[in-house]
């Protein structure tokens, strides 16, 4: 019964080997340690977090870099484009002042050339009535009523006539005064000389036929006479006088 026993006891054995509770502990530590570790793997110390954050370090160092370079790119292109719109509005400037500079002398000279030719036709037309008004300057002069009817007829052309200066007048036409005054080749000319002592030489004496002026132009020249200084006898006249004198006288 005891060799049975034994037996029964060994078969056990073989079929269910014994396990040391120390293995069994350990094993089950190890387990429960990786689970662990898998379900909350570590935050640091791996090196797949190392190579993320020197990945995004390196990308939060570049991004402003690269931000101020596209900033000044930008910045680069608006000048250059300021710079072509102030070109641009220089030239533009530039092109309206020399218009506005050129229309203003056409119209200053459109102008002036409009008041030329408006002062030529008067200087024509006024031209043409100057020889009526020294006629009746000379009927004036001249004719002296002897009755009561030669009278009436005088006034009533000395009417017209003061009618006529009076429309000259406002006209801006105006006689000349030279006497008196010294001799000017723009307005006055000569006709005659006169010797004398009694003015300086070149003084106008007397106006011969009166001249007229339409603002500052001359419409007619001033006839006139002009005072010369007497010529002097020279000592070899006096000589070649006096003996002659003395042969006459014996």
């Amino acid at each position: 019964m005891s060799t049975q026993q034994n037996e029964q006891q060994l078969e056990k054995n073989i079929e269910t080997p014994e396990v040391e509770s120390t293995d069994d502990t350990s094993v089950t530590v190890e387990t429960e340690t990786v689970a662990e570790t898998t379900a909350n793997p570590p935050t640091d110390g791996t090196i797949e977090e190392e190579v993320e954050t020197g990945v995004s370090t390196s990308s939060q160092e570049e991004s402003p870099e690269a931000t101020i370079t596209a900033l000044t790119e930008q910045l680069e292109a608006l000048q250059n484009k300021l710079q072509e719109q102030a070109q641009q509005y220089d030239l533009l400037k530039n092109s309206h002042i020399r218009l506005t500079a050129e229309f203003d002398n056409y119209r200053k000279r459109t102008a002036k050339e409009k008041q030329d030719l408006e002062t030529q036709v008067k200087c024509r037309t006024i031209g043409e009535l100057l020889s009526v008004v020294d006629n009746f300057e000379r009927a004036r002069n001249s004719i002296n009523p002897s009755n009561d009817g030669e009278a009436i007829i005088h006034k009533s052309y000395q009417g017209v006539y003061k009618n006529l200066v009076d429309s000259l007048k406002r006209l801006g036409v105006s006689p000349m005064r030279p006497e008196g005054q010294p001799f000017d080749p723009l307005y006055h000319e000569a006709m005659l000389r006169e010797y004398t002592d009694e003015y300086p030489e070149g003084t106008v004496i007397e106006e011969l036929m009166r001249g007229y002026m339409l603002g500052d132009q001359v419409l007619r020249h001033a006839m006139v006479k002009v005072a010369a200084e007497k010529p002097t006898e020279s000592p070899e006249e006096t000589e070649s006088s006096s003996p002659d004198e003395t042969n006459s006288g014996e």
